[in-house]
């Protein structure tokens, strides 16, 4: 399967070197279409097939409303404002989470299980900032 849904094991390593900080450095998602590959082994962005289109700009969004909490049971989760292109005309598949702080470096793999459409707005909109369904959780 050419893009499987993970935080990437060099993120993972990463934040255990202290190598990325979410809470200060900046993060971006950009889109990519269906021929792309992407998954758990992705180590840093790459414009190759990354999407193409009205309202798209190479590189993709810069990330808002970084939210960082821990629950009684010990996870740390963390999540984003939605992320949206308006006006926007393009496809997409998946998108990758990005340090660009840190040299493009990936964090995250997102994989929307088919292409989606837009023809005047597109937004991934991110799940509850809770312990057990945020973006990103770390048990």
């Amino acid at each position: 399967m050419p893009i499987q849904q993970a935080l990437t094991t060099s993120f993972k390593q990463q934040i255990l070197q202290a190598q990325q900080d979410i809470s200060t450095d900046t993060l971006n998602l950009a889109l990519y279409t269906s021929q792309v590959t992407l998954g758990p082994s992705t180590t840093i962005y790459d414009t190759l097939y990354e999407v193409v289109g009205t309202g798209y700009t190479e590189g993709g969004v810069v990330l808002t409303g970084v939210t960082i909490g821990t629950s009684d049971n010990g996870v740390i989760y963390i999540n984003f404002d939605n992320a949206v292109w308006n006006p926007a005309a393009f496809t997409a598949r998946a998108a990758l989470i990005y340090n660009v702080s840190k040299a493009n470096k990936s964090v995250a793999v997102l994989d929307f299980g088919a292409d989606k459409t837009c023809q005047t707005t597109f937004t991934v909109q991110m799940p509850a900032n809770t312990a057990n369904s945020a973006l990103i959780r770390l048990n």
